[in-house]
């Protein structure tokens, strides 16, 4: 059973940085991809970013919103177990909910997609 454990995320003021961790125990995939979805009250999920990762390929980013482009990167530690979510120049249309999720396979946009969900950490962007 996949299991994902959250860190980091809290409060900022605008155009600061947080990061926030994630964990991933359990799996036995040659590939898995790992990525960040977050979610405001009476919205929908929102794809972030995603990571790839194989046995066989360097790792495989993408980052998906226009809006988070060029301030927010998603990478491996050096702990291969745990991927990064690098937020900078954050804005308070970031506030949200963020989790971590993970699937077997490539990373797609849709959160129906994935089977595995962390428990959810709260960032805040104050003006």
């Amino acid at each position: 059973q996949v299991h994902l454990v959250e860190s980091g995320g809290g409060s900022a003021q605008t155009g600061g940085s947080l990061t926030l961790s994630c964990v991933v125990s359990g799996y036995t995939y040659h590939h898995i991809c790992m990525g960040w979805f977050r979610q405001t009250p009476g919205k929908e999920r929102e794809g972030v970013a995603g990571i790839f990762i194989s046995d066989l390929l360097d790792p495989i980013k993408r980052v998906w919103p226009d809006s988070v482009k060029g301030r927010f990167t998603i990478s491996q530690a050096d702990a291969k177990d745990t991927v990064l979510l690098q937020m900078n120049n954050l804005q308070p249309e970031d506030t949200a909910i963020y989790y971590c999720v993970a699937r077997q396979g490539g990373c797609v946009r849709g959160p129906e997609s994935y089977d595995y969900w962390g428990q959810g950490s709260q960032v805040t962007v104050s003006s």
